[in-house]
């Protein structure tokens, strides 16, 4: 079976910088894959070698079991920085960029207002881009990036700068069209979007990867030494306790050297009466700023 992507042993270099350095993932049909980092961290450079915009200096890139240059009219792309001609109407530019992908004028422009219904957009179809708002563009250069149907779609930072309804707006058309069987490449900075859509993530750091894999996977690993308990004192200085953080009458307890269920016969043994006791779920932005933070040193 064809990936829809494949990265390997991906590197480019800027003279002495070296943005992307052996960088290897996988994307899987039919997931919503997030691309992570910190600035600078080589997200945008490796989607850009992806899209064909850059060359790599090493590695390989496989799209839907092809050559990037072969197969890019299967792509939709969503680049971080916005270009829209800002003095042609809306319909026209879509239309337009359905053109340049393959499409006849006729189905491009019947695409395009397809798409402009699905993003409430249709009353703007014939205005210049120019009068609409900052969020209205985000959601034309969306649908500029499906409007050939793609099978594989690339968003860099699609939610930037956008209010939380907008935001919404496009979490919701990145899940309906995971649903129709979408692959969805997605590199974004808010966490809880990220937690919320993703199914795998690759985290990446001064362009290596550092944390691969299943999303719910990646935050079990990371929940190995934190509980949450609720009992009848303090669990401060007990044997095992890093750290404890209370959050209205429950205790989050950062363990040091040992288990869950160890600190649990500890508590046991210590006489603490314990009327609740879980592993904790930590959010993907404290396990994106531990990684990160650990990758520094700090």
């Amino acid at each position: 079976m064809n990936l829809p992507l494949v990265v390997h042993q991906l590197t480019k270099r800027y003279d002495v910088v070296t943005a992307v350095d052996g960088l290897s993932f996988e994307v899987h049909p039919g997931e919503v894959f997030g691309l992570l980092g910190p600035n600078g961290a080589g997200k945008t450079t490796t989607i850009r070698i992806v899209m064909g915009i850059y060359e790599a200096d090493e590695g390989t890139v496989r799209i839907l079991g092809g050559r990037p240059d072969a197969v890019r009219h299967r792509v939709g792309y969503l680049p971080e920085e916005r270009g829209l001609y800002r003095d042609l109407q809306v319909l026209d530019v879509l239309t337009y960029l359905g053109e340049l992908k393959g499409m006849s004028r006729g189905m491009a422009a019947e695409r395009s207002m397809t798409l402009l219904e699905r993003f409430a957009l249709a009353e703007w179809a014939h205005r210049p881009v120019r009068d609409l708002s900052r969020g209205m563009q985000q959601k034309v250069q969306f649908a500029a990036s499906l409007v050939h149907d793609p099978e594989l779609l690339i968003l860099d930072e699609p939610f930037q700068g956008l209010d939380p309804v907008n935001v919404e707006a496009i979490s919701i058309q990145i899940r309906e069209l995971q649903a129709q069987g979408k692959t969805i490449v997605l590199s974004a900075h808010e966490m809880s979007l990220v937690e919320a859509l993703c199914d795998r993530i690759v985290l990446i750091n001064h362009g290596r990867g550092v944390l691969y894999g299943s999303l719910a996977e990646i935050k079990r690993r990371y929940a190995k030494d934190a509980v949450r308990v609720r009992a009848d004192r303090s669990l401060r200085g007990l044997p095992g306790v890093q750290a404890v953080e209370e959050r209205e009458g429950v205790q989050i307890v950062t363990l040091n050297g040992c288990t869950p269920q160890g600190f649990l016969a500890t508590l046991v043994a210590q006489g603490v009466s314990v009327q609740a006791f879980e592993v904790a779920s930590m959010p993907l932005q404290e396990v994106f700023v531990r990684v990160v933070r650990g990758e520094k040193g700090e």
